[in-house]
């Protein structure tokens, strides 16, 4: 369905104000705790027009302004019902509604023949490499938050790593079969890049 706010920091602001009334200091940094930032891919800088946006149309509304001490006032929104209903109505779509966003690799390897198969070998191994020690470091940090935040606020990050972890596997296998020169039809693709030729032969 069409939304009047589709950016996902409006997602993740109206999440953040069903919790309690925030200011938007105060949610940027409640949505970087919880690692929102990473896993929605969130600008920051369309912040305070995203917030707008969110009162503009009656997801929220203005609490207080408040201010302390000698720091300027600052405007605490909460979230109103029709937001608590359109957090909830979003989340149901993204949850249940499976939405197929080719990756940058897929992309790649949809047209790999465009390169000669030792320096995709060559390419494989440098993505494997950052794979791993990415994925190494997402498991220490997830192991890390497990020990502080309920695991509620962590599924995301679980499955993410899971993905990632995938994707290791996958491009390890592939990288194998080329370098053991099992992979169906590498003579061809050599010979088509050492020839000019076209690789159907004609």
């Amino acid at each position: 369905m069409a939304r009047k706010v589709r950016n996902l920091l409006g997602l993740a602001v109206l999440a953040a104000v069903a919790e309690r009334p925030m200011h938007p200091y105060e949610m940027a940094t409640v949505i970087r705790e919880r690692g929102k930032e990473r896993d929605m891919g969130l600008k920051w800088g369309s912040l305070y027009t995203v917030v707008g946006n969110l009162h503009r149309h009656g997801f929220i509304e203005v609490a207080e302004n408040a201010r302390d001490g000698a720091r300027p006032e600052r405007t605490v929104y909460r979230i109103t019902g029709d937001g608590r209903r359109e957090l909830q109505d979003w989340v149901r779509e993204l949850i249940a509604v499976p939405v197929h966003e080719p990756p940058r690799f897929e992309a790649g390897l949809s047209v790999w023949v465009a390169l000669d198969p030792d320096e995709v070998i060559g390419l494989l191994r440098q993505r494997l490499a950052r794979l791993d020690e990415e994925n190494a470091a997402q498991r220490a940090a997830l192991e890390a938050h497990r020990r502080q935040v309920p695991r509620m606020f962590l599924v995301e990050a679980e499955y993410d790593l899971a993905l990632r972890e995938a994707d290791a596997e996958f491009t390890r296998g592939l990288l194998d079969e080329l370098a053991r020169g099992a992979f169906p039809d590498l003579r061809q693709w050599r010979d088509w890049h050492a020839e000019g030729g076209d690789l159907t032969g004609n």
